[in-house]
């Protein structure tokens, strides 16, 4: 299972960064066109938009397996390390429970947005494209996170989960 966990969110990080540069690419290649003849490429701030929206979900669960979310534990640094495993564990719960209310609600938003027809204004890409690409990979997080909590292992380096 934990085998399966690393490659699904490996292989979402490697999306994502192919997505990054993808965004970096198209940035580029509107400032220089916007140098070069005046005006920027068509479409830019959606292309942006539109990729970011995946792109920050898509290292979400690498972030969540590797236990490499920002703690702020002065509270607990001196706490016995069963207390802090607990807490550690209650942490993830509730992560899984706000990320699959966000996978819920996104996935809910996608339905809407085809249901409707929705498009980008100048593009004309369909938004719940958008809204499925971050509702995918917010539901396997919440899916590590609740494997996290009840386990008690993560793909944290070190052996540390």
């Amino acid at each position: 299972m934990q085998a399966l966990i690393e490659r699904l969110a490996g292989a979402l990080a490697v999306l994502g960064g192919l997505g990054v540069a993808a965004i970096a690419l198209v940035t580029t290649g509107s400032v220089a066109s916007r140098w070069a003849f005046g005006q920027p490429l068509q479409g830019d701030t959606e292309i942006v938009e539109f990729g970011m929206a995946a792109v920050v979900a898509c290292f979400l669960p690498l972030c969540q397996w590797r236990m490499g979310n920002v703690i702020v534990d002065f509270a607990t640094a001196r706490a016995p390390t069963p207390l802090r495993g607990i807490l550690d564990r209650a942490g993830a719960l509730l992560v899984a429970a706000m990320l699959g209310l966000l996978a819920w609600r996104t996935g809910v938003a996608a339905i809407d947005q085809h249901r409707y027809g929705a498009v980008t204004m100048l593009l004309q890409w369909p938004l719940w494209i958008a809204y499925l690409a971050m509702a995918v990979p917010m539901a396997l997080t919440a899916a590590i996170a609740l494997h996290t909590a009840v386990t008690g292992h993560s793909g944290a380096r070190g052996g540390a989960g």
